[in-house]
């Protein structure tokens, strides 16, 4: 096997290697190219916010990350192994690590909150009761729902599903979590209470996440970086702070969401006055 990408060896104080590293990465369905050539790399414990346009590719990237998908070309790198190509066997290990929260919380409907929490360890062959019970407290204390073990999902909020469904991706202490628009349909304080969460279980369990999202005010609040996927391609990889002091047309009208390059002159050649938008 070939060394993961930017991994230095026998060098003192080299850098870690990257936790996920994606390299050449190309998808097209039917006529369609998806993804043209991503390369992007997270490091251990970092949160990497990746936006863009809807259609742009970024779902089928997270699916990508956990095997759902095969790329056409490229390679996956997740703690130094390439996951294309392997066995559902191998590939089934590599998941343990990678836990995903999709964009409804896809809870089971016939479960209650208490088995759904579980589920995964009770498929990873978990039958005692006590060790299920309490692994489950423990989620439901980190998400803040104590106590709510017996509700139904129909019983549920939309941010409690999120948190729910949050829970369950997490109960067996993956690497990385990998987040599909977990403020979608959220109310502000709703979506503010989820991006607390995020950062909190990222210090509490040193977890590595990776969020697709079109909410600004998440990305900002949660990344450590932030990538912009257009056309295919990773176009603008750097910090929140750095983002909102480009000049770049291109992401001057993602922020304020233009359409069309029709901004007034002083936005155009003012980065402060798009940052004062996209905040506001």
């Amino acid at each position: 096997m070939s060394a993961l990408p930017n991994e230095t060896k026998g060098t003192p104080g080299a850098a870690a290697a990257p936790m996920i590293s994606v390299r050449g990465l190309t998808k097209a369905i039917g006529p369609q190219e998806i993804l043209r050539g991503v390369d992007l790399d997270v490091a251990k414990g970092e949160t990497l916010v990746i936006i863009g346009r809807s259609g742009g590719g970024k779902s089928v990237l997270l699916k990508h990350l956990v095997g759902l998908m095969q790329p056409d070309a490229g390679e996956i790198w997740i703690e130094g192994e390439n996951i294309i190509g392997l066995s559902e066997r191998k590939l089934a290990a590599i998941r343990r690590k990678v836990g995903i929260l999709f964009q409804g919380g896809a809870l089971f409907d016939s479960m209650t909150v208490e088995e759904n929490i579980a589920f995964p360890l009770r498929e990873a062959g978990e039958r005692d009761p006590r060790v299920i019970r309490q692994k489950v407290d423990e989620m439901l204390e980190v998400i803040e729902l104590e106590g709510q073990h017996d509700k139904m999902p129909v019983n549920l909020s939309g941010g409690m599903k999120k948190r729910v469904g949050l829970a369950r991706s997490i109960i067996r202490r993956p690497s990385c979590v990998l987040y599909d628009e977990p403020t979608a349909g959220l109310d502000p304080v709703v979506s503010d209470s989820i991006n607390h969460l995020i950062r909190r279980l990222q210090k509490r369990f040193h977890v590595t996440s990776i969020v697709v999202t079109h909410d600004m005010k998440s990305a900002f609040h949660i990344a450590d970086h932030i990538d912009y996927l257009h056309e295919g391609r990773i176009y603008f990889h750097g910090t929140s702070a750095e983002l909102q002091r480009s000049p770049d047309p291109l992401l001057q009208d993602f922020l304020l969401g233009r359409s069309e390059a029709s901004a007034p002159p002083e936005e155009r050649t003012n980065p402060e006055a798009v940052v004062a938008s996209a905040r506001a």
